[in-house]
């Protein structure tokens, strides 16, 4: 796969997270409605070294434990046995809820965003799974996680699935 494509497809996976048109497994953040209370501790389960599959190739995402109001992670999306794109992100409290922030990097490290990181919105915890606008993470069991993400201009939905 070239990397002007899957550097475009990745770009949708992640900016355009915000249509009306979402799959069962993710949801569109209502201002409306707002982010309701939630900690770090909520999403601590995260935590942990996590290897994975996706429609796009191999995947990697390292989560740190919570400190300082901050869980950080990265993350490496490995495709024909070479690095297509890393993310740095964290997901921080704020304002008495969470939210999550990630930046892009291609392959050496060029950053994608020409400033601020993308900003994605807490919308709930329910049962096993928590939703920020356009993600949804699903914990299986202590070992084996979702992740769900939405592409906008394709209007589906795409499914990562790790072990730690």
């Amino acid at each position: 796969m070239k990397t002007t494509t899957l550097k475009k497809i990745i770009l949708l996976f992640v900016f355009f997270v915000t249509s009306i048109g979402f799959s069962q497994n993710t949801l569109q953040y209502n201002d409306e409605k707002g982010s309701p209370n939630a900690t770090l501790e909520d999403v601590k389960w995260l935590a942990g070294n996590w290897k994975g599959t996706s429609p796009f190739g191999v995947c990697q995402e390292n989560w740190d434990e919570p400190s300082g109001k901050t869980m950080m992670f990265c993350f490496k999306l490995l495709n024909d046995n070479k690095v297509s794109f890393y993310e740095f992100g964290q997901i921080i409290e704020k304002d008495k809820t969470i939210l999550m922030q990630i930046r892009h990097f291609s392959g050496d490290l060029k950053p994608w965003e020409e400033s601020t990181p993308e900003t994605f919105k807490f919308i709930k915890i329910e049962n096993n799974r928590f939703y920020f606008d356009g993600l949804t993470y699903e914990k299986i069991g202590d070992n084996l996680m979702n992740v769900y993400v939405y592409l906008e201009e394709s209007k589906e939905e795409i499914k990562f699935s790790f072990t730690k």
